[in-house]
C-alpha cells in the first residue's frame, strides 16, 4: 500500500499582506494627518492675539533720562538703564537700575533714590520704584525698603512696606512712611524697633 503524502498549508498573516497591510498603512496614515491638522490648529494664533499689538511699547530707551517738574522748577531727575514707553496708557517702564536726584525748590539737590525698577505715570509725574529701593539724604540719613512712591503733585515719597531708616543719630524699623524729598520731615506710622548706631 503506497502512503500519499499531505501537503498542509499553514496559515501565515504574511499571505494576506497584499490585502490587510495596505489597508493598516491608510488607517494610520489618516491617524497622522488628523493628528497634525490638530496641532497645528493649537499652533496657529486666534484672532484676539493680533490685538496684543496694542501693548507693544511706543517708544524703547537705554540709558534714558526723564525730567520731574512742577511749575516750572525741576524737582527731579530720573536715569533709567532701559525704559518702555506706552503713550497709550501714559505709562513708563523702567528696569535696569534707575537713579533719581531729587531738588528742592531753589533747585538744591537734597538726595537720590536707587532701586532696579519702576513706573512713572506719565500723566501725573508720579514715581513708583520697585526692589532694593534705597534713598540718601544729603544730611545723611538713609531709607531702604522694596517699594517706594513719589508724588509730584504733594512732593512727598511714601510707603505702606516695611522700611529702615538710618540717621546720624538713630536707627528706626517700622511699617509705613511719608517724608519729604530731604528725609527731614518724616513720620513713620508703625514704629517696631529703634536704636543708637553702632558706637554711639
Amino acid at each position: 500500500m503506497k502512503i500519499k503524502k499531505l501537503s498542509i498549508h499553514r496559515y501565515s498573516p504574511l499571505a494576506r499582506g497584499s490585502i490587510l497591510y495596505p489597508g493598516i498603512l491608510l488607517v494610520i496614515l489618516g491617524i497622522a494627518l488628523f493628528t497634525l491638522n490638530g496641532c497645528e490648529g493649537k499652533v496657529k494664533p486666534s484672532v484676539t492675539s493680533l490685538e496684543v499689538g496694542q501693548d507693544v511699547p511706543s517708544q524703547e530707551s537705554w540709558n534714558a533720562t526723564i525730567t520731574f517738574t512742577d511749575s516750572g522748577r525741576v524737582t527731579g531727575i530720573l536715569r533709567a538703564g532701559h525704559i518702555l514707553v506706552y503713550a497709550t496708557k501714559k505709562i513708563t517702564l523702567l528696569d535696569s537700575m534707575i537713579t533719581v536726584d531729587f531738588y528742592d525748590d531753589n533747585m538744591q539737590h537734597t538726595s537720590v533714590l536707587t532701586a532696579r525698577r519702576g513706573m512713572v505715570n506719565d500723566a501725573t509725574q508720579d514715581l513708583e520704584a520697585r526692589e532694593s529701593v534705597v534713598v540718601i539724604s544729603d544730611s545723611g540719613s538713609t531709607l531702604r525698603t522694596e517699594s517706594l512712591f513719589w508724588t509730584n503733585r504733594t512732593q512727598k515719597i511714601h510707603t505702606p512696606e516695611y522700611v529702615e531708616i538710618t540717621t546720624p543719630k538713630e536707627q528706626i524699623q517700622g511699617h509705613g512712611f511719608e517724608s519729604d524729598r530731604s528725609l527731614k520731615n518724616r513720620t513713620i506710622y508703625k514704629v517696631t524697633g529703634q536704636a543708637k548706631p553702632d558706637g554711639k
